[in-house]
């Protein structure tokens, strides 16, 4: 009997070997026919949840944005671009802010938007140092 050493579902290896790899076409295919754009889904926040959560917030330029659990940056990566304002990302897995920061590049967006390995728990920020704070399909 051959042993499965898949890392478990939920655990910090998974998700760096998720976030490791890029996506791949079939993904891209899904997420442009589900969400109508390849903007780095990577949850169950639909385009149209993000922005309701950009115009609730009202982010606008000068504003600092936190998005914890970012993943590959989906949405905090979206909200920056949307709205002018400055996004710190945080994860856990190195591979995910490695992944996020690619595709900040990508888009242009690396000049405002930082990331930062780090649980949710033990956050390295000072009291009052963003506008306003998101986590999305991170419970």
């Amino acid at each position: 009997m051959t042993r499965d050493r898949s890392p478990i579902p939920g655990s910090p290896e998974r998700y760096s070997s998720i976030y490791s790899r890029a996506q791949s076409e079939a993904e891209l295919l899904v997420e442009r026919e589900v969400y109508g754009a390849n903007v780095g889904v990577r949850g169950y926040t639909t385009i149209a949840q993000a922005d309701a959560l950009a115009a609730r917030l009202d982010l606008r330029q000068g504003m600092r944005l936190l998005d914890i659990g970012a993943g590959r940056g989906w949405p905090g990566l979206y909200l920056a671009q949307k709205s002018g304002c400055e996004a710190v990302l945080t994860d856990l897995p190195p591979a995910a802010p490695r992944s996020a920061l690619a595709r900040a590049r990508r888009q242009r967006l690396d000049g405002r938007c930082s990331f930062v390995v780090a649980s949710a728990t033990h956050l390295p920020f000072r009291p009052q140092t963003f506008d306003a704070v998101v986590h999305t399909d991170t419970l």
